[in-house]
C-alpha cells in the first residue's frame, strides 16, 4: 500500500480513471460539463483529479499547500494538448483571494484532513457561482479504514479494520508496538483528530447553509475499483437509514452540495 502511495504517476492515473469513471457521471445530472465549466479541486495534490474535466477542455484550477505535489502535477500535464485551459497554485487556500468563481469545485478524500471543517466550508462558499455545485468525497470516520491506516508499514496494521476508533494513548501505543515510524504515528494521530462522520459534516452543512443536492453511501468506495478491482456498492438503503449501522460500514460518501 506504501508503495501505490510512493508511485505518483500510478497514484495520479488511479485518480484520474476514478474521477473520470465515477465522478463524473456523479456530478453531470446537475450540471452541465463543457469547455465553459469553471473547475476548481482544491487539495489537488498532483491534480489526477483534474485530468478528466482538462480532457474535456474545462477550465481547471488546482491549488495545493504542496509545492512539490504541485511541480509534479505541471510535469504530467507538459504534453496535454489542453494544458494551457489548467492554472496550478501551490498556496494555503486561505491566502486565496477569489478573483473569480467556479462552476464546480470538487475534492475528494481531503475534508478529512483539514482542521476547523466549519472554518473552511464557510470560506470556501466564497470560490462558488450562486448557482454553482460542490463536489465533496470522503470516507466517513467510523468506517473499517477511516483512519488511513492503511498506509501502515506493518501488513497486520494496514489491514486491520476500526482499531483506529480506539482511545489515542491505546491508538498510539498499538502503533509503536508494531514498530510504525514516528513521522508515520504523527500523521495518523493527525488524521484522528480531523476524521469527520458523516452527521457531523451534515450538522457543518447545514450551520453554513448548504443544500444537499445529492448524496450517495458506499458499501465498497468506487476508488477500490481502480486499486483493488471490487465492484463499487452502494449501502443497502434499508442499512443508510440506520446511523449506528451505516456508519461502520459505508467506505465512502459522495455528495453534491450548492450554496
Amino acid at each position: 500500500m506504501q508503495e501505490r502511495h510512493k508511485d505518483k504517476q500510478r497514484y495520479f492515473n488511479e485518480q484520474a480513471k476514478t474521477t473520470g469513471k465515477f465522478v463524473v457521471p456523479f456530478i453531470s445530472d446537475l450540471i452541465d460539463i463543457n469547455s465553459e465549466t469553471r473547475v476548481l479541486e482544491i487539495g489537488c495534490a498532483e491534480a489526477g483529479n483534474l485530468k478528466p474535466f482538462v480532457d474535456m477542455g474545462c477550465q481547471a484550477t488546482g491549488i495545493d499547500i504542496s509545492c512539490s505535489r504541485i511541480e509534479l502535477a505541471k510535469e504530467f500535464y507538459k504534453g496535454h494538448k489542453n494544458r494551457n485551459n489548467l492554472t496550478l497554485i501551490c498556496e494555503d487556500i486561505y491566502k486565496v483571494k477569489p478573483e473569480q468563481k467556479f462552476d464546480l469545485i470538487i475534492m475528494r478524500d481531503v475534508i478529512e484532513h483539514i482542521p476547523n471543517q466549519e472554518k473552511f466550508m464557510a470560506f470556501v462558499k466564497d470560490f462558488l457561482k450562486p448557482e454553482g455545485k460542490f463536489f465533496l468525497a470522503f470516507p466517513p470516520w467510523q468506517n473499517p479504514f477511516g483512519g488511513h491506516q492503511q498506509i501502515c508499514k506493518s501488513k497486520i496494521l494496514s489491514k486491520m479494520p476500526w482499531y483506529h476508533l480506539f482511545p489515542t494513548g491505546m491508538y498510539t501505543s498499538l502503533l509503536r508496538a508494531f514498530g510504525e515510524k514516528e513521522d508515520t504515528i504523527a500523521g495518523l494521530v493527525e488524521i484522528k483528530e480531523t476524521g469527520i462522520s458523516i452527521e457531523r459534516f451534515e450538522l457543518i452543512l447545514k450551520k453554513e447553509n448548504y443544500k444537499i443536492d445529492k448524496r450517495v453511501f458506499y458499501f465498497i468506495n468506487p476508488n477500490y475499483e481502480t486499486k483493488f478491482g471490487l465492484q463499487p456498492r452502494k449501502q443497502l438503503k434499508l442499512i443508510s437509514a440506520i446511523p449506528w449501522i451505516r456508519n461502520f460500514g459505508t467506505t465512502a460518501m459522495y455528495y453534491v452540495v450548492s450554496k
